[in-house]
This record gives structure tokens, C-alpha cells and sequence, in this order.
């Protein structure tokens, strides 16, 4: 298992964000988080790599029980997280964007540089040279995501990847998703069933939180009840 979550509680300050999340991810999987504005989902990722630490439960990533550790050390171990704030360098290129993202951990090949990026992505190769706060916010989103591969995540966390996007970025960032679904493990939150279902094999849903279903996105998409009870406005 890539990733277990087992009965989280996690607070800010006396407010209880989580109450007792569960979730698993198997290598190789996509899977989304979904739920109502304020549900928990970015407060579980926040948790999962450490942002937020859990006063309670378990986070095991790839075995190892990293509860409590610095959110560098899970990074290290292998976890990347493209917040909904993208958080680029904005007096930085995109390439030194990129640069800063890279690590190599011990005893592996780090496959990713600048330059594979660029060739992967090549709307990023013709900006390579501007400074990250003339980005659109599309550009700035394609950043966040190819610097948190300079690390070589094993588990790729992503927070709203579309929030505020234009539909012709957020058909791109789709096929982002669908591609790096190949080599890497994701789990990510989305406000848009139709996309995050269309992009995962898997949902877990979210309520005042507490994992509240589970189910396949081809259940999810035919289950109209589920859906009005925990995720229309």
C-alpha cells in the first residue's frame, strides 16, 4: 500500500478539522477527495504531509509510519504537494522555479531536470527565462505541478489544481493528471465531480470531516442521491 490514513484527528488551535479520517491508496492509483467548501480536504493533505500533524492516528507512506514528522522529511521520503496557492517564486524564473524543486533521494535515480521537463511540457520551454510573476494563472498551475516532479514524488498530492482556471486550462491540467497517472501515485481534491470523477478511479467523500462514502467513480457518477446529499450547493 502507497498510502494509509488511519483515523486522523487533526485540529487548528481547539477547532476539530478532522474526526477520525481513513483513506488508503494503492501504487499506481488516482484518487480524489471530494466534498462541500470547508469538508476537510485540503486539511487531509495538509496532514498527510505534514503541515497540519495530526494530534491522533496514523499516516503511513509506503510503510513507514511518518505521523509527526516535518513536512520536509515526508517530502523526502517521497511526497509531493502542489498547494492551492501554487506558492511559485515570483522573482524567480521558471527554471530556477524548477531547479529549486529538484532532490534526489538516497539510492535512487532522479529521472527529472529542467530540460526533460521542457520537452514534456513545452508551453513551460517557451517561458523558461520569465520571471514567475508574469505567469497566468494556467502557466503558474503547469509550473507548481512540473516542480513538484523535479523531486521524483512517488505519491503527488494536489490541492484544487483548477481552481480558477479558464475550461481550456482545466482540459489541460486533465490531461496533466492523466499522464503522470502512469508513473505516479495521486491523490487529489477538486470542486468539480464531473472532472475529478472523469480523472480518478476512486472517491472518497468528505463531510464536516469525516469520511462520510467511498466508491468507485463509475458507482459515484450513477449515483445521483449520494451526490445531491453530500456535494451539490
Amino acid at each position: 500500500m502507497m498510502l494509509e490514513v488511519r483515523d486522523i484527528h487533526t485540529y487548528y488551535g481547539e477547532s476539530h478539522a478532522l474526526q477520525g479520517v481513513s483513506l488508503s491508496l494503492k501504487e499506481g492509483e488516482t484518487v480524489c477527495l471530494l466534498g462541500r467548501n470547508g469538508a476537510g480536504k485540503s486539511t487531509t493533505l495538509r496532514s498527510i504531509i505534514g503541515l497540519n500533524a495530526p494530534r491522533s492516528g496514523q499516516v503511513i507512506f509506503a510503510g513507514t509510519d511518518v505521523t509527526g514528522w516535518p513536512a520536509y522529511r515526508i517530502a523526502r521520503q517521497g511526497v509531493g504537494l502542489v498547494p492551492e496557492d501554487r506558492r511559485i517564486f515570483p522573482g524567480l524564473t521558471v527554471r530556477e522555479n524548477l531547479e529549486v524543486g529538484y532532490y534526489q533521494r538516497p539510492g535512487t535515480r532522479n529521472p527529472w531536470s529542467p530540460e526533460r521537463i521542457f520537452d514534456e511540457y513545452p508551453m513551460l520551454a517557451e517561458l523558461a527565462n520569465q520571471d514567475g510573476s508574469t505567469l497566468s494563472g494556467g502557466q503558474q498551475q503547469m509550473l507548481a505541478v512540473a516542480r513538484s516532479l523535479m523531486s521524483a514524488p512517488r505519491l503527488l498530492l494536489l490541492d484544487e489544481p483548477n481552481e480558477g482556471l479558464a475550461p481550456v486550462i482545466v482540459k489541460q491540467i486533465g490531461r496533466l493528471l492523466d499522464d503522470l497517472s502512469k508513473t505516479t501515485t495521486i491523490l487529489f481534491t477538486d470542486q468539480s465531480v464531473h472532472f475529478a470523477l472523469q480523472h480518478a478511479r476512486r472517491a472518497y467523500i468528505l463531510e464536516k470531516g469525516r469520511v462520510v462514502h467511498e466508491a468507485s467513480s463509475e458507482a459515484l457518477l450513477d449515483d445521483e442521491a449520494i451526490q445531491h446529499r453530500y456535494l451539490s450547493v
